[in-house]
């Protein structure tokens, strides 16, 4: 028996060192992946074929793999991958979006600031990809894209809970990177930093593929061209843009310094076909060469130019997808709007820039109601536009805001001063916004002249404000722009998260404690402001100018929604507003307050004004309310699965006993997480997204962060559930099947502690360390370019979660 014993324990003592050795050898395996290896893979015939090209099997691995962290602005080291001439340009260790720097840093605009390899060489930008012999083996040894790529296949990505501390993550963490003569260096120092940099490893056959199309020296298809059905459109347009009478001439350049971030999508066009609108040295029929000024509104030079619409070529991304469409109801539009009324264009404006920098004054010559229709008929376009900005981060803008508001806007038809264009160019001067990027003198001028530009154009409009009477409620809300009940562009809401931000139409979630009301003369500063004269690589005292302007334009549009209420109510309000870092800027630029008593509005009937106006705004725009909800959903002014069926309303009810979660609830939540919603039939899944609304209401700081909010703020902290994909950032992904929704919200609302949360995670979260990680992120990137085909871009993951 004993024997028998001893028997079977050595049986199991060898079998389990054969497996001690069969696992051995297969990390060492991986752990010496050799380009041997690959270039044997290379070489094998079904790894041949020709349809391995570059569209149809190389570019989507990228776009889902490495464009997701890699294509704006502010992608790591520049390496921007959402185009080849973003590879062949390579990486730099200088930072576009650097808190430190003090001085303006020299432009990289992929395409505009330098045109060849060369160029980018010698502005310091070094290669990923092999630029010696052209042989496969050099192809491979001499890319640093390939030797990341395979440091990750050496070291996979640890599948445990979390990742480990060794990984920095953070939105300015400091970045390494490595370069051709110091990766071996940076790969003995961080093993685990491969590509896809702190994500799961791409598949095999993904590898394979990229590999592969790097060992044959990355070929890449020609460049896009414009779709025959486009051509046509593109020669009306610019026949359009470039007429040679001078009231064209200005309405082109109005035209042109609104919609130079746009992009451009014509009307029955191929649904991933955009366009930008440039200024050429070339007129129509020959290639474009796009005048490379910083700002729309700097001097293009002495020499005759063009407008111009050039096909966007890099893959989009939802961070900087900003659609404006072109057709020929728009055409006629502008007709309507610019060239149709009654005016003279004497002489055309300077580039000067004390001129060329106050849109009140180059443009005084278009009545202001046309300019200021022309931005109402597409505010979503023009709010979105200073919220995620040509520059990929709106946290400009999104630092003095709050994580939720409304944004309504005047009625250009009411008989309301700013709506004058008399007067409006009588205060052009104390309307200008800062506008010179690079110069930290800039920030001085804010006390001595925007300050007190700003403070005579508030007393002007007090002083008027004092003299329109008392309106009754009801007659109050006819001021407020309903589009014309037709209009989905009347209402929007504007979500903060943290350091990125989104514009929804219609008035989305629960009353916020803030609205804006915007007037034409707040609706144009903020796009100059913000768009058209904010240099994303100008000096500190730019953007630190920025900022406090923002500020004042920010209490404007409060401001003006204040005046709605009765007079003995709003200074109540408004203290409540300005607590923290708001208080430390309402007391450094003390504001005229004479029309906080001036009463202009009677007829509330309950102790709650705020509540009761907020009634009174919905019925005024709930004609385009199931407009806002469409386009939100869809994208257009219907959607044909926008009514819920049964399976649905089961989730939504789940679903708002979410939104109902406020306070320290919600406090390791983080700040958007899209739901996928399981339902066995994946055809048929369908997504939410949740977004946690902090308050920042005493914080002190200009540049704090979540970490720096105080026990009084995240008490005040809400949840908003969407029924559709929301953001460009997600932070996280949850995933759970229609049979367990009620349980996934009973367990999401009984979260306390980071520990619960935790629990939560486990069960329904999909972490980065997560082998089905990818599978689920291009579940939600297919959900989104399925609901809304023109309007869609791909998410950016480089603000996800390690929790």
């Amino acid at each position: 028996m004993i024997k028998k014993i001893s028997h079977k324990k050595g049986v199991l003592v060898f079998t389990f060192a054969i497996l001690l050795l069969a696992v051995f050898i297969h990390s060492r395996e991986e752990s010496s992946h050799s380009i041997e290896i690959d270039l044997e893979q290379i070489a094998s015939p079904g790894l041949q074929d020709e349809s391995l090209v570059y569209e149809q099997q190389v570019k989507p691995v990228l776009e889902r793999r490495c464009v997701v962290c890699h294509g704006c602005y502010d992608a790591p080291c520049q390496l921007k991958l959402s185009s080849i001439e973003g590879l062949r340009r390579g990486a730099s260790k200088e930072r576009i979006y650097e808190p430190k720097r003090i001085s303006t840093m020299k432009p990289t605009r992929l395409f505009i600031d330098a045109k060849t390899t060369q160029q980018w060489r010698s502005r310091g930008f070094t290669p990923v990809l092999n630029e010696a012999q052209n042989t496969p083996k050099d192809n491979l040894a001499n890319s640093l894209l390939y030797r990341l790529l395979r440091l990750k296949k050496q070291h996979p990505q640890p599948e445990q809970s979390l990742l480990p501390d060794s990984f920095t993550l953070g939105l300015n963490r400091e970045e390494s990177c490595p370069t051709l003569a110091t990766v071996d260096d940076y790969a003995e120092k961080h093993p685990l930093w491969g590509m896809p940099y702190a994500m799961p490893n791409l598949t095999e056959k993904e590898y394979r593929t990229i590999v592969s199309w790097l060992g044959r020296g990355a070929p890449a298809s020609q460049p896009v061209k414009p779709s025959s059905a486009v051509l046509p459109q593109i020669e009306q347009w610019e026949d359009f843009l470039n007429r040679g009478f001078r009231k064209q001439k200005l309405v082109s350049r109005y035209l042109y310094e609104h919609l130079f971030h746009a992009h451009i999508h014509f009307s029955g066009s191929p649904a991933r076909e955009f366009y930008r609108l440039v200024r050429s040295t070339t007129p129509s029929g020959e290639p474009v060469n796009e005048i490379p000024t910083l700002r729309p509104y700097d001097d293009p030079g002495s020499a005759k130019f063009y407008y111009r619409l050039l096909i966007y070529q890099p893959t989009v991304v939802a961070k900087n997808h900003i659609v404006y469409e072109f057709s020929g109801e728009r055409m006629a539009r502008y007709r309507t709007l610019f060239l149709d009324p009654d005016y003279e264009v004497s002489k055309l404006p300077s580039y000067r820039a004390d001129i060329t920098t106050n849109p009140f004054k180059t443009f005084a010559a278009i009545p202001a109601t046309s300019r200021y229709q022309f931005l109402l008929d597409d505010a979503h376009f023009f709010i979105e536009g200073f919220i995620k900005g040509p520059v990929c981060r709106g946290q400009i803008a999104l630092d003095v805001i709050e994580d939720r508001f409304w944004v309504l806007f005047f009625d250009p038809n009411r008989p309301i001063i700013t709506n004058n264009g008399q007067f409006i160019n009588e205060m052009a001067d104390e309307l200008q916004v800062p506008a010179d990027g690079g110069s930290n003198l800039e920030l001085l001028r804010i006390w001595t002249d925007y300050w007190k530009g700003q403070r005579r154009y508030m007393e002007t409009k007090q002083a008027w404000f004092k003299t329109i009477g008392t309106h009754d409620l009801d007659h109050a809300m006819q001021f407020i722009w309903n589009g014309e009940g037709k209009n989905p562009n009347a209402a929007l809401t504007v979500f903060r998260h943290f350091d990125s931000g989104s514009v929804a139409y219609g008035l989305v979630g629960e009353t916020p404690e803030t609205t804006w009301v915007i007037d034409y003369p707040l609706f144009e500063r903020i796009h100059y402001l913000l768009v058209a004269g904010f240099d994303v690589y100008g000096s500190l005292g730019h953007r630190l100018s920025t900022r406090i302007y923002m500020d004042f334009l920010r209490m404007e549009g409060e401001d003006y929604f204040l005046a709605f209420l009765p007079a003995n109510k709003r200074k109540a309000i408004r203290d409540k507003w300005y607590m923290g870092q708001r208080r430390a800027i309402d007391e450094l630029f003390s504001a005229p307050q004479a029309w906080l008593s001036t009463e202009a509005v009677r007829g509330y009937q309950t102790d709650d004004p705020q509540r009761e106006l907020y009634q009174k705004i919905s019925n005024r725009l709930s004609r385009v309310a199931e407009k806002a909800v469409a386009m939100s959903h869809c994208g257009k002014l219907r959607c044909d699965d926008i009514a819920p069926d049964r399976r649905k309303k089961k989730a939504d009810r789940a679903m708002q006993r979410i939104a109902q979660l406020q306070g320290e609830n919600l406090h390791a939540f983080p700040d958007v997480a899209f739901v996928r919603v399981t339902t066995g039939k994946p055809g048929e899944d369908f997504a939410y997204t949740l977004i946690h609304n902090k308050a920042y209401k005493n914080v002190t700081s200009f540049f704090a962060d979540e970490r720096e909010r105080e026990r009084a703020d995240i008490k005040n902290d809400s949840m908003t559930v969407v029924k559709w994909l929301e953001g460009s950032y997600p932070n996280f992904f949850f995933t759970v099947a229609l049979s367990e929704v009620e349980e996934f919200t009973r367990h999401c609302t009984t979260i306390r502690t980071h520990d619960d949360y935790k629990k939560f995670v486990d069960k329904y979260g999909v972490r980065r360390t997560n082998p089905a990680f990818w599978q689920l992120a291009d579940w939600f990137q297919d959900a989104f370019a399925r609901h809304k085909p023109v309007l869609s871009g791909l998410f950016d993951l480089n603000r996800y979660h390690n929790r």
